[in-house]
């Protein structure tokens, strides 16, 4: 019995893709799987060439040593602290200004709109001088105020993300709770947030992976060792022990640990966020 030329067509067709597929995962997975293999690695093991992959013993002191050399107890303190807030600022903000965007009526909402979209075009290397100065007027440089306060106001592209998500919710939903006397925070609170989980689990891992790879921010306003962030503390690291490879390996993984499990955990909110930017929550 013959197969169908078109199914076989199909088949090899989506054999095909995942084959490239395949490939390109373990493209980008070579980094990864050297610094992984690299922190359990010896000093001369690190430095060998050709790369010895498993490394011979497994030098799982690495880990402690890279812990203590530096505090990163205190910095996974900062990065945690700073990451919990952003998330906390952006998710109160950005859903009320969407709310505001996607439910009420008033004029030039559209334009309103289009100004908070043009934000996004902004490099952020333009603000950094009168972001700095600010901080400075502010008596807030040498702390961790710069990286949070400013994410209690909103951002274009959460904003954006979480608006798009507001529309799709039917509009008799605020007609039913407004026969019932609700206003419109009320509506907000009991009817829309509820409803918007998934986007507003997406505006949380994208907000905390911000947070937690920020580098220039911390650069820029932090001084002392013990604001650093995980991101500013491992800089340090290298600068510290710059051909003690195997020990700067295992401290980045050390940092990489946190964001991979955060991840691994939210990953169908992070796909569903990347969809919601595409035309799944793009409405009107």
């Amino acid at each position: 019995m013959m197969a169908n030329p078109s199914k076989l067509m199909r088949g090899l067709g989506r054999g095909v893709i995942y084959a490239l597929l395949a490939l390109g995962a373990f493209v980008i997975l070579i980094p990864f799987a050297w610094t992984l293999s690299t922190a359990l690695k010896t000093p001369q093991q690190a430095l060998m060439y050709p790369p010895v992959w498993i490394p011979e013993p497994v030098v799982w002191k690495n880990f402690v040593d890279a812990w203590n050399a530096m505090p990163f107890a205190t910095f996974y303190r900062n990065s945690l602290l700073i990451a919990g807030l952003n998330i906390v600022g952006q998710v109160l903000s950005c859903s009320l200004v969407a709310y505001g965007f996607a439910r009420l009526r008033f004029p030039g909402r559209d334009a309103l709109f289009l100004v908070v979209l043009s934000t996004l075009m902004i490099p952020f290397q333009i603000l950094i001088i009168p972001r700095f100065i600010l901080f400075k007027e502010l008596g807030w440089l040498d702390s961790l105020l710069p990286l949070i306060v400013p994410n209690f106001f909103g951002g274009a592209f959460n904003i954006f993300l979480l608006r798009q998500y507001f529309m799709t919710i039917p509009l008799e939903l605020d007609d039913a709770a407004k026969m019932d006397g609700c206003g419109h925070l009320g509506i907000y609170w009991r009817i829309i947030l509820p409803l918007a989980k998934p986007a507003l689990g997406a505006v949380m891992v994208f907000e905390f992976l911000e947070s937690w790879d920020d580098f220039l921010g911390p650069l820029i306003y932090i001084s002392s060792t013990k604001n650093y962030t995980v991101a500013l503390g491992l800089a340090a690291f290298r600068n510290d022990y710059f051909m003690e490879w195997n020990l700067f390996m295992a401290a980045t993984a050390v940092a990489m640990a946190l964001p991979l499990i955060i991840f691994f955990i939210a990953q169908k909110y992070f796909i569903q966020g990347v969809a919601l930017t595409g035309s799944g929550g793009v409405k009107g």
